[in-house]
C-alpha cells in the first residue's frame, strides 16, 4: 500500500504540489506486496508465539475455573494478571490465545483503515488520507535523517509498520474491556476475572519475542545485501584504521576479540528488545489493575490519571523499539553515499 517517492513517501496513485508546482510522484506502486509483508510478519509472529511457549496452555473449562477459584480462595484474594496468554479456543486444531486475538484485531483494523484512506486519492488530501499521508511522511523524513536515503528506501516498510503496529497495540490494550471481560469468579470484593477474553498483544512475551526474531531475520538479510558476506565479517572482526608492523597484528587480535563480544551482543538483541517492550507494557497493565482494585467503589476513577501515563509509555515504547532496530541496522549497513563530481569552470 505504501510507495516511496524520490522526494517523499506517498501512497500509491497520489500526487502532491511542491513549491506551488504540481508534480506526479515517481513511485514503485506495489498494491499488495506491503499488506502481504504485514500479514506474513504477523503470521510468523503468531506461529512463533506458539513455538516459544514454555508449556502448553490448557483450554478453558469449568473444572479449570473451579480449581483456580478454590486455589485462590485458599490462599489470598489478591489478584494479578497472568504472565502468560490464555487459550480461548481452537480453529482446526490450531490454538488461539487472547493476545493473538487482539493482535489480529489490530492488524485487520490497520489494514482496513489504510484501504479506506487510500480508496479515493485526492490531490489535496483530507480526512483519513491526510492523516495517513502525514504519518507516513513524518516517519519517512525522521528515518531518512537517521539512516540516510539509500538505507531508508530498503527498510522503511518494516520500521514504519512495526512502529504503527506496536503503538496501536499498546493503545488498544488500554481500551476498557481488554483484560476486564472474560471468565472469572465472585469474591467478597467483587467479581474477579481469571481468564480474560482479550489481552494486550505486547503484554505477551511470546509476541514481543516473535517480532524481535522477525527483525533479526530482516537485519541479517539487509546486512548481507548491503555489505556482502565479506563486508559483514570485516565489519565485525576486521581492525579499524590504518596501522603497520606489530601494532597491526596487535590491533587485529584486539578487534577479533571485540568482534566475538559483538556477536554475543547481537545474539542477545532479540531477548533485550522483546523483554524491554513486554516488561513495560505488562507492568503498566498490572499497575492499572492494582489501582482499580484499591477502592472497589472508585475503580472507575482512580486509574484515570495512570491511563494518560500509559498512553505516553505506549508511544515511547513503540518509538524505542523502532529506533533501536533502526540503529542496529545502521551500524551494520553503513553505506557511503557517492560524492558529487567536482565542477570544472
Amino acid at each position: 500500500m505504501l510507495a516511496e517517492s524520490e522526494d517523499f513517501v506517498l501512497f500509491s496513485g497520489a500526487s502532491r504540489t511542491i513549491c506551488g508546482t504540481p508534480q506526479r510522484s515517481h513511485t514503485r506502486v506495489i498494491h499488495w506486496l506491503r499488506p502481504l509483508c504485514f500479514v506474513i510478519c504477523l503470521g510468523v509472529s503468531s506461529l512463533l508465539t506458539l513455538t516459544v511457549c514454555a508449556q502448553e496452555i490448557k483450554p478453558i473449562s469449568s473444572a479449570t475455573v473451579e480449581a483456580e477459584h478454590s486455589a485462590a480462595a485458599s490462599t489470598t484474594e489478591e489478584h494479578q494478571l497472568s504472565q502468560k496468554a490464555v487459550e480461548i479456543g481452537r480453529v482446526f486444531g490450531f490454538p488461539i490465545t487472547n493476545s493473538m486475538l487482539v493482535t489480529w484485531i489490530v492488524a485487520l483494523g490497520l489494514i482496513a483503515f489504510a484501504q479506506i484512506a487510500t480508496r479515493r486519492m485526492q490531490m489535496v488530501p483530507t480526512g483519513a488520507q491526510n492523516f495517513l499521508e502525514w504519518l507516513v511522511e513524518s516517519l519517512h523524513g525522521f528515518l531518512k535523517s537517521l539512516l540516510g536515503e539509500h538505507l531508508v528506501e530498503r527498510t522503511f516498510w518494516f520500521f514504519a509498520t512495526v512502529f504503527i503496529f506496536i503503538l496501536t497495540s499498546n493503545w488498544v490494550g488500554l481500551i476498557p474491556g481488554v483484560g476486564t471481560v472474560g471468565w472469572g469468579h465472585q469474591t467478597a470484593r467483587g467479581f474477579r476475572i481469571d481468564q480474560p477474553l482479550f489481552r494486550g498483544a505486547n503484554a505477551d512475551v511470546n509476541m514481543t519475542l516473535a517480532m524481535a526474531l522477525v527483525f533479526f531475520a530482516c537485519w541479517l538479510v539487509w546486512a548481507l545485501a548491503t555489505v556482502g558476506p565479506i563486508g559483514f565479517f570485516k565489519e565485525l572482526f576486521a581492525p579499524k584504521g590504518e596501522s603497520t608492523g606489530p601494532m597491526k597484528i596487535l590491533l587485529g587480535v584486539v578487534f577479533f576479540a571485540a568482534g566475538l563480544l559483538e556477536v554475543i551482543s547481537i545474539l542477545f538483541r532479540p531477548v533485550s528488545l522483546s523483554f524491554r517492550l513486554y516488561g513495560n507494557i505488562f507492568a503498566g497493565e498490572n499497575m492499572l489493575e492494582t489501582m482499580a482494585g484499591l477502592v472497589p467503589s472508585l475503580s472507575w476513577l482512580i486509574p484515570i490519571p495512570f491511563y494518560f501515563l500509559e498512553l505516553l509509555v505506549g508511544f515511547v515504547q513503540a518509538l524505542v523499539f523502532m529506533l533501536l532496530t533502526a540503529v542496529f541496522t545502521l551500524l551494520i549497513c553503513q553505506h557511503e553515499e557517492p560524492s558529487p563530481a567536482p565542477e570544472h569552470g
